[in-house]
């Protein structure tokens, strides 16, 4: 179990998260949702100690999150990463081994092994020596994904994988979210659509600066929820939440 307690972060003198308490089950798909500027990017990098904290704390099996950091895999946003960087889709993968083999060590064959079949389970091996800045999107999402895996985490955190992919890239990343789910691990995803994608997710984690509601799919997607979250800016289907 993943239990954030009493979360809080500030900008400056804007506080972006306001006493934010909530538990994340493994063996579950868990998405992060509410409208622009609710927080959820700054709860994921707060949760895993890439911002600053005014107040709280993340355990995670009753120790603290931060001090286990070696289980943990992290997929930033595509517009926080420097596509220009001059490193292959192989080199990107490998950097999921690192935490295992150690810094400025040879990567053994072991290593080699488990990134080359992270590479194939996201459909990329014919491109493993293409630059990561002359691929798509969804490639480019892709190749990242598969640096995650190659990291053999217990806890998956992704910020935002939906963005600017096309549905192939979106279908083979919810798969392999799934299977890791099914696995027992930790899956976490910060989403901003609320279309058919939300349908993915088992739990969900609905902020807007606080938390307003968390726990099943279908007990967090209720009308009362989504209107104190997005007021009226949102269209609510029922169906979504079936």
């Amino acid at each position: 179990m993943l239990n954030v307690n009493h979360l809080t972060v500030s900008y400056r003198s804007v506080q972006a998260l306001r006493d934010v308490s909530f538990a994340i089950q493994p063996g579950r798909l868990t998405g992060i949702i509410g409208p622009n500027g609710a927080g959820k990017s700054t709860l994921l990098k707060a949760m895993l100690g890439l911002v600053a904290v005014d107040q709280g704390q993340v355990n995670y099996s009753q120790q603290a999150l931060l001090q286990q950091l070696r289980q943990v895999a992290y997929v930033p946003q595509r517009s926080q990463i420097d596509w220009t960087y001059p490193a292959t889709v192989w080199d990107v993968v490998m950097m999921g081994r690192i935490r295992k083999s150690g810094w400025f060590r040879r990567f053994s064959s072991v290593s080699r092994q488990v990134a080359a079949a992270a590479l194939d389970r996201v459909g990329m091996t014919a491109f493993r020596d293409r630059p990561i800045g002359q691929l798509s999107g969804g490639q480019q999402q892709r190749v990242f994904l598969a640096r995650a895996l190659a990291e053999e985490a217990d806890i998956f955190c992704l910020d935002e994988p939906l963005t600017g992919i096309d549905q192939k890239t979106e279908a083979v990343i919810f798969e392999i979210l799934h299977e890791l789910a099914d696995q027992g691990k930790t899956v976490i995803v910060v989403n901003h659509d609320l279309g058919e994608a939300i349908t993915h997710f088992d739990d969900l984690v609905l902020l807007n600066r606080e938390l307003i509601a968390y726990g099943p799919r279908q007990l967090v997607l209720q009308p009362d929820n989504m209107h104190r979250a997005y007021g009226g800016m949102v269209d609510f289907f029922s169906a979504i939440a079936a």
